[in-house]
């Protein structure tokens, strides 16, 4: 691998200043636009408010990340999310355990559903698109009958977690900061990073400089797989319930947020904190439509067609480093 894949590299060439400010003009200019139409949008509150409703996205979008950058994707997440949740409802309620044993297990679980798509994916070379598709039908199914299809009602065992505290934010939403700053390191500060970025790039490349690149890609699924087990926890913390339909769809707002972010989908190229201001501008919009009284049918056109733009924006990104090099 030439200096050329480093990560750091990458992060220049394809995540310097100037992208970054585009994409905190392109958030800025719809909280302005947002502000002008709704008298109640540019406020503390509501700010805040939209700060600790986003945790749980902004970990899942962590991952996703990492997933796209390998040339793959996990459709399963919004299911593995629930299913982490009612294995957390079933330890606690059915079984009397306490919440950090509870916790762990959940993620755990989760963990361990991430490690099953990423094997499969690599074992057998089938495209992750289709393994995650069918997890995401085991996971709900699993979800489902752990729970009875019913929501588990756990108590605030874990309100801790969403109940603000500083200026009204939620440690939650801290928590979530953490895992952006700490992962944003370790793709482009460490090995492990560079060999992610190299798989997405060339990985026959990758296996020719005598790097397997097989664990490193079932390690990222399991990593997905984690940070939904922890986005389950944050969901739990605001319902103060296991529900077994949660994360329905959530895989698309999170690919959604990804993609606005930067993250190429042909793989090889992400940056953690473009993937946040994605989370941020994908949710400022929703709450902005939703405040200002859109209905949802035209909510899912403007959000679909801003999704086009941003696979559009980074079809021409890619032609156009093509041609550089």
């Amino acid at each position: 691998m030439n200096a050329s894949s480093s990560p750091r590299n990458a992060a220049h060439n394809f995540y310097g200043m100037g992208t970054y400010v585009g994409l905190a003009g392109a958030l800025l200019a719809m909280i302005v636009l947002f502000s002008s139409l709704s008298d109640h949008f540019f406020s503390y509150d509501t700010l805040s408010t939209l700060a600790n409703q986003i945790p749980d996205l902004m970990v899942l979008a962590v991952g996703m990340t990492f997933v796209l950058i390998i040339g793959g994707i996990d459709l399963s997440v919004g299911s593995v999310l629930a299913l982490a949740a009612s294995v957390v409802s079933v330890a606690i309620l059915g079984w009397g355990w306490s919440v950090l044993p509870a916790a762990l297990l959940g993620m755990g679980c989760a963990a361990a559903v991430g490690t099953f798509t990423g094997s499969i994916t690599v074992a057998w070379r089938i495209p992750s698109f289709i393994v995650s598709l069918g997890v995401l039908e085991m996971a709900r199914g699993a979800a489902y009958q752990m729970t009875g299809s019913r929501t588990a009602y756990i108590g605030d065992e874990f309100a801790w977690l969403s109940d603000p505290i500083a200026f009204g934010i939620a440690p939650s939403f801290i928590i979530a900061l953490l895992v952006i700053l700490v992962a944003q390191v370790i793709l482009t500060r460490t090995v492990f990073g560079r060999y992610l970025i190299g798989i997405g790039t060339n990985e026959e490349a990758v296996r020719l400089a005598g790097i397997n690149p097989k664990p490193y890609k079932v390690l990222v699924f399991s990593l997905m797989g984690l940070l939904a087990g922890v986005a389950a926890l944050f969901q739990i913390s605001r319902l103060e319930a296991a529900d077994p339909n949660a994360g329905a769809g959530l895989e698309l707002q999170v690919i959604a947020a990804v993609v606005i972010g930067g993250t190429s989908l042909m793989g090889g190229r992400g940056s953690v904190i473009s993937t946040f201001f994605g989370v941020l501008i994908i949710s400022v919009l929703a709450a902005g439509l939703a405040q200002i009284g859109a209905t949802d049918p035209t909510k899912r056109i403007i959000t679909g067609a801003v999704i086009v733009m941003a696979v559009i924006l980074d079809t021409y990104r890619s032609q156009r480093a093509r041609r550089r090099n």
